[in-house]
């Protein structure tokens, strides 16, 4: 913190002190020389030594010899203060026309310098917001590009088999209902695309609220994977729970894990195949819960682990597009457990994929 009397208004004040001081010490040194002068009688001195006697003499050549002290040290020592001035003055110019880059070098510990260190956090935060706003329109771009893409190839089949049988270009009633099949499963997955879209955008800009109420873990993790028993037998797999306790109890939106452990659970079933099984495990970690999903698939490269939960982002784009994936899942469950102040990360090796989420056991406050 600046000391106050750092500021130039003090300095201005001691330069008057100092002015006035230097100018009764020469009035003293006068009237000692004059007399010293006399006494050797000196005539010129004579006169200023009846000068300095007289009632309005001293403090005359008082005043006049503090003015000139005053206005040389202010002429001087504002040397330096008026060169800086100016030197602010030209960074400003300079971030006026776009060089956020300019950092004016901070001189002194008073208001000028005070200044200098203002205007380059403003540039510093006028950089960071222009560097953001482009961001946000190249997402807003990528956005449009990747929903365009994902609307138009449903569609575009839609319409080719719907022609067909609008143009009766089938041979018998099983290739229309053949037909029809494709249409109506484009069609499911056009709806889960627009479903998923719309519950991304509604996250991801704050308008979604938890409905917190206490949530038994162990009898939620149980209940999807029953729901999920026939999924894993037609995939000749199962599941295997794990829990710390036979009550693990959280603060939590029921409804929105609900959300994410399913995407977890599906992704676990169709990814983890090979592995013929599907492992959930709960444990305690401190005042945190963490419930580890895993399966023993066909490993996620390295390259693709960081941009997993980003929205649109798939793996294997061929195999997403026939087990229906619209890419939007993963970002999904990741601002879901974010809103509950947990966290959501992926590990993947030769032996398995592990997606881990993390939950506080009391969750009082909701940003």
């Amino acid at each position: 913190m600046r000391s106050p009397l750092s500021g130039i208004r003090w300095k201005i004040i001691a330069l008057f002190f100092l002015s006035m001081v230097l100018s009764m010490f020469t009035v003293v040194v006068l009237y000692v020389f004059a007399i010293f002068t006399v006494t050797r009688h000196i005539q010129p001195f004579s006169s200023l030594l009846q000068l300095l006697d007289a009632w309005v003499g001293a403090p005359v050549v008082f005043a006049l010899t503090g003015i000139v002290f005053f206005v040389f040290y202010v002429v001087l020592l504002s040397r330096g203060t008026v060169k800086y001035l100016v030197e602010i003055t030209r960074g400003v110019q300079q971030l006026s026309h776009g060089n956020f880059d300019l950092q004016i070098p901070v001189k002194s510990n008073d208001e000028l310098g005070n200044l200098a260190e203002n205007i380059n956090w403003m540039a510093r935060r006028l950089q960071s917001s222009i560097a953001e706003e482009r961001l946000a329109v190249q997402a807003k771009n990528e956005l449009i590009t990747n929903v365009s893409h994902d609307l138009r190839t449903p569609l575009t089949s839609m319409i080719g088999y719907l022609r067909l049988i609008e143009e009766d270009r089938y041979r018998d009633e099983v290739e229309l209902r053949y037909y029809v099949n494709i249409a109506y499963e484009k069609t499911r997955r056009l709806y889960r695309l627009v479903e998923d879209l719309f519950e991304y955008t509604r996250v991801s800009y704050g308008q979604v609220r938890l409905e917190l109420s206490p949530i038994n873990l162990v009898e939620l993790l149980g209940q999807l994977a029953a729901e999920y028993s026939l999924q894993l037998r037609d995939s000749q797999m199962e599941i295997q729970l794990a829990f710390c306790e036979e009550k693990v109890m959280i603060t939590a939106d029921g409804d929105k894990l609900m959300r994410v452990f399913e995407n977890l659970i599906a992704n676990a079933i169709k990814y983890g195949r090979e592995g013929k099984r599907v492992e959930i495990a709960v444990s305690r970690e401190n005042d945190m819960v963490v419930i580890d999903v895993v399966n023993y698939g066909d490993p996620i490269p390295a390259t693709d682990l960081p941009h997993l939960f980003e929205r649109f982002y798939r793996v294997e784009k061929s195999r997403s597009e026939e087990t229906g994936g619209t890419g939007l899942g993963l970002a999904i469950a990741k601002s879901m457990i974010e809103l509950h102040q947990g966290s959501i990360t992926v590990s993947s090796s030769t032996a398995k994929t592990v997606f881990r989420v993390k939950l506080p056991v009391n969750l009082s406050e909701v940003p």
